[in-house]
């Protein structure tokens, strides 16, 4: 039975995941197991390198330049110590990215838009990574230095399991984490391995029989069934794509999330069944763990947050949103889908809020 072509994240991640990635990904188990058997204490440079040579063979070498460029711009500027000039930089890094001029360039480094499109998506991905490393960089004192310097961030950078879709892990956890050194025992990474290879081939199979039998996305292509049907068949089909989006990712965060633990690292959590939530709040918090944990940490508190008044609350999460809905692409779907995903959160908390106080709570 033929399969739903509609849904472009699966059938792009799935057909370089066969083609390479997956056996990138193999080589990377590799090299960290047996660095971790035989010299645990340069772990960290062995796989800054696999994941070096590995963008190289992957977007060649101009696609390697490009994201070492990033990474050292970001290294200079960080040296002022200064967050908001860090984010300026950011800012502009991840806007050359949508400079037509730009595209048009690094697409005729490539042969075919799948690739072109491999190096977009690495790119958007490694600014957010430069940019967790800058801020830390800013914040800790000049003893700290040591431990934040460049062929760190560089480890940081292209560590591979997380180099082209992620998840995202704060540089601060990476660092700790990859620095701590534990009693290597093969067996225990052997079941490891076994239990979570078991876990995603599940996935993968339920993943497979949603998008050959339910056509979920090219339903939604079409106006005309989408016109005919009865609002809880839409309600059905809405629900339908989000349990496929959430199985989806499973997968795509749980294959480098595997490698994490195989690693000695502790990957973000995976994300929670959306069948399981019922608030805007709760989603963000337990989709992307590690989007919400580089959100809060370098957007959210640092501008306040829920310790500021409720206008400092107020603009402290609409910056959170549109950094999301830029950092996506900011075409305009993004901007409103961010700006009903911030009203959702301010009106559950503005409701709690209003519940918590106990004249309110007398009445109920």
């Amino acid at each position: 039975m033929p399969q739903d072509p509609m849904d472009f994240e699966w059938s792009y991640w799935i057909e370089w995941g066969r083609e390479r990635i997956l056996w990138l990904l193999a080589g990377h188990l590799l090299v960290s197991q047996m660095s971790r058997l035989l010299m645990e204490k340069y772990k960290p440079w062995c796989l800054m390198v696999y994941g070096m040579a590995a963008c190289w063979l992957l977007l060649g070498i101009k696609g390697f330049a490009v994201i070492l460029l990033h990474a050292a711009i970001s290294f200079a500027v960080a040296q002022f110590q200064l967050s908001l000039l860090t984010w300026l930089c950011s800012l502009i890094l991840l806007s050359t990215l949508r400079i037509p001029a730009v595209e048009e360039t690094k697409r005729k480094w490539y042969d075919t838009e799948n690739e072109y499109y491999l190096l977009l998506f690495t790119v958007s991905v490694r600014c957010l990574f430069c940019t967790s490393f800058s801020l830390e960089y800013c914040w800790h004192a000049p003893t700290q230095k040591s431990s934040h310097s460049f062929p760190w961030m560089l480890a940081y950078v292209f560590y591979y399991p997380t180099f082209h879709n992620g998840p995202l892990m704060n540089f601060d956890e990476f660092s700790k984490q990859m620095r701590r050194q534990e009693a290597f025992s093969v067996k225990t990474n052997l079941s490891i391995l076994i239990v979570g290879i078991i876990r995603i081939f599940f996935w993968w199979c339920l993943a497979e029989l949603m998008i050959h039998l339910m056509y979920i996305h090219a339903l939604y292509s079409s106006a005309l069934p989408l016109e005919s049907a009865s609002y809880w068949a839409l309600g059905g089909l809405a629900l339908a794509q989000v349990l496929f989006f959430y199985v989806k990712y499973l997968i795509l965060y749980g294959v480098p999330g595997l490698l994490l633990q195989m690693d000695g690292l502790k990957p973000p959590a995976l994300p929670c069944c959306v069948s399981l939530m019922h608030s805007f709040t709760k989603m963000w918090r337990s989709f992307d763990v590690g989007l919400h944990r580089f959100l809060v940490r370098y957007i959210y508190v640092p501008m306040g947050g829920s310790q500021s008044s409720l206008l400092g609350t107020l603009l402290s999460t609409a910056l959170t949103f549109a950094f999301v809905s830029y950092w996506h692409g900011g075409q305009s779907y993004l901007w409103y889908w961010g700006a009903l995903n911030w009203l959702g959160v301010i009106v559950e908390n503005g409701t709690k809020r209003i519940l918590s106080i106990s004249l309110i709570q007398d009445l109920i």
